[in-house]
């Protein structure tokens, strides 16, 4: 070779033979060692040969496993736990050159993520591993709807490792995933983007923002046993993952909270995901159109959340059998009671776990027009009342809003007032609000309900004379009847 002699054909293949039998343990020393040089004094074939060798070498000790980021309904677990394991990665030691930053209005810091075709290096047990971010065409720019393309993680490693990286790495980067969202500040509340024209293609169907809010069950304005009643079963619920797995039921539990407007409902939804850490989803089903876009939702939703289904009896929903015309659209919805049981206890549901469901309504005898299927024992476990301010809350209240947890001496007028009045707590803390002096809020509030004692006594005694009126056009009848309605 030093002289530049050509070999002939027989030895050429003897040799060829000999680099074969020995390329495992010097063909990357001899790549590296050839610089141009070297290869100019050697034949071209046996330049090519070394080159394919090492390429063929290095590349068949490597194995590739693709997570698609999501499957048939849902996101891919795996994929969402590299997506939060790989973030903590970057941003604790930032080794990839392009990052994707993102930062919504109330988060604290943005939040990084690899780029699209980016790597991220990681060593696992002495395992090298590499992570890329690729996108996957799946359909052709010529298609009046193609599909959507398909985001991907490639994870490169020795071949030699699949079954440690199969078997310990991928449910290591699960585990490490959930202590990281165990671990990390603030909630999110998700609201759907449903459309009517078209099923949403998967991956789109929830929009988001960070929830900030201060409620508290400490801040309720709620009898001492309901609260405590409440948190008692919220601690218990998080913490029976296998009792619910040995009676072979889906880790979830329901609540129906029930009320008149300004009772506190939504503030109490908010104190419960204070206290469980948990994210939030409010879903207004009147915008589903199918029960398989029902079912393509609700599989979207994420472990430790709540979903709230708000003003439930104002659905659509009927009994099972009956179907319920659209009065905007004046034709049939295709979604049904069946199906939203069966995604909320049926088969479907043990495809999410450890949520709570709450179902919300201002008018809980209207119930009555619903299913009793959609409230028993098992989908509806806990009935969670909200009433209107009694003397208790009131105190509360003035705690709160006012820093006074002394009696006042028109505490006695304003229970009598709050007997008869009606008064919600949203009502009396608006008259809190307005200012912060004692004495000035509660002679407000003694006022508001002495105007509001005289409006729901004059719609009572108004009410049954209307009514009566009503059935006849003959003035004297009219009169009478409304004359024996008072005596009555």
């Amino acid at each position: 070779f030093g002289r530049g002699i050509q070999p002939y054909p027989q030895t050429m293949f003897t040799l060829m033979e000999v680099l074969k039998a020995l390329a495992p343990w010097f063909t990357a020393a001899v790549v590296v060692v050839l610089t141009p040089t070297v290869k100019e004094l050697i034949p071209q074939a046996v330049s090519n040969y070394l080159s394919s060798a090492f390429q063929d070498y290095f590349y068949s000790r490597l194995t590739y496993i693709n997570i698609e980021e999501y499957g048939d309904f849902a996101v891919d677990q795996i994929y969402y736990a590299a997506t939060i394991y790989l973030r903590k990665k970057i941003n604790d030691s930032p080794k990839p050159k392009r990052f994707i930053c993102r930062k919504a209005i109330k988060q604290n810091k943005p939040i990084c993520d690899i780029a699209m075709g980016e790597e991220v290096i990681d060593n696992f047990r002495d395992i090298r591993l590499r992570w890329k971010l690729r996108v996957v065409r799946t359909g052709h720019h010529l298609q009046l709807q193609p599909p959507p393309d398909k985001n991907i993680f490639e994870l490169t490693f020795d071949k030699r490792f699949k079954k440690e990286v199969v078997e310990s790495y991928l449910p290591y980067v699960i585990d490490r995933a959930e202590e990281i969202q165990r671990e990390k500040k603030g909630m999110k509340l998700y609201s759907p983007n449903c459309r009517r024209d078209h099923n949403l293609p998967t991956g789109q169907e929830w929009s988001c923002t960070i929830l900030e809010h201060a409620a508290t069950f400490d801040k309720l304005a709620m009898s001492p046993e309901l609260k405590r009643s409440i948190k008692d079963d919220l601690d218990r619920f998080v913490t029976r993952k296998e009792w619910y797995k040995k009676v072979g039921r889906a880790w979830k539990r329901g609540y129906l909270i029930y009320g008149p407007p300004g009772t506190g409902k939504s503030t109490l939804i908010a104190a419960m995901a204070n206290h469980l850490d948990f994210d939030v989803y409010f879903f207004d089903i009147s915008n589903v159109d199918s029960d398989s876009m029902l079912r393509q939702i609700l599989l979207t939703i994420s472990n430790r959340s709540m979903i709230v289904f708000e003003d439930i009896d104002c659905t659509q929903l009927g009994k099972r059998g009956e179907e319920k015309k659209d009065v905007y659209s004046y034709s049939y919805r295709k979604y049904t009671l069946s199906g939203l049981l069966n995604a909320m206890d049926g088969l479907w549901s043990s495809c999410g776990e450890e949520q709570i469901i709450v179902f919300t309504t201002n008018h809980k005898d209207q119930l009555d027009q619903l299913d009793p299927a959609l409230f028993r024992p098992g989908r509806m476990d806990m009935h969670v009342p909200m009433s209107y301010c009694t003397m208790d809350l009131f105190k509360m209240l003035a705690s709160t809003y006012l820093d006074f947890t002394e009696d006042h001496k028109l505490y006695g007028q304003i229970e009598e007032l709050l007997a008869n009045a009606e008064a919600t707590p949203a009502e009396i803390a608006e008259e809190f609000s307005r200012t912060e002096d004692a004495d000035a809020a509660l002679e407000a509030v003694v006022e508001y309900l002495k105007q509001k004692k005289i409006a729901k006594k004059s719609s009572r005694t108004e009410a049954p004379g209307a009514e009566k009126s009503s059935r006849t056009e003959d003035p004297g009848a009219a009169l009478g009847a409304v004359v024996i309605a008072e005596e009555s």
